[in-house]
């Protein structure tokens, strides 16, 4: 069950790291680019919320596998340091070296 205070934007954007245009996403909403990983520091406490004033980009610092949730991706704001896991996306292009070799499943 999801939280009740997330507010789902699913929005198709261009990249501000990399450039690559990024499709909305199939399940859920892409909130990082599936190329580079990186995406901009726009939520503030809430997902979803865009009440942040950072507007830094979020660098992925980490991969972790979740036994329920999948891959997630450890972010870091390049401008004010705040660190938000995300869920990968099955279309992400997760580096092997970060998930041991293993595929999103």
């Amino acid at each position: 069950m999801g939280r009740k205070d997330f507010q789902k934007h699913n929005e198709e954007f261009v990249c501000k790291k990399c450039g690559m245009q990024n499709q909305k996403a199939t399940q859920s909403e892409r909130n990082h680019c599936r190329a580079c990983l990186y995406y901009l520091h726009v939520d503030s406490e809430v997902p979803g919320d865009r009440a942040s004033r950072c507007f830094g980009l979020m660098e992925p610092t980490s991969i972790d596998l979740n036994g329920k949730k999948g891959f997630m991706i450890l972010h870091r704001c390049e401008r004010c340091h705040k660190e938000i896991w995300n869920r990968a996306a099955p279309d992400d292009e997760l580096p092997t070296a970060l998930t041991g070799g293993k595929a999103y499943t």
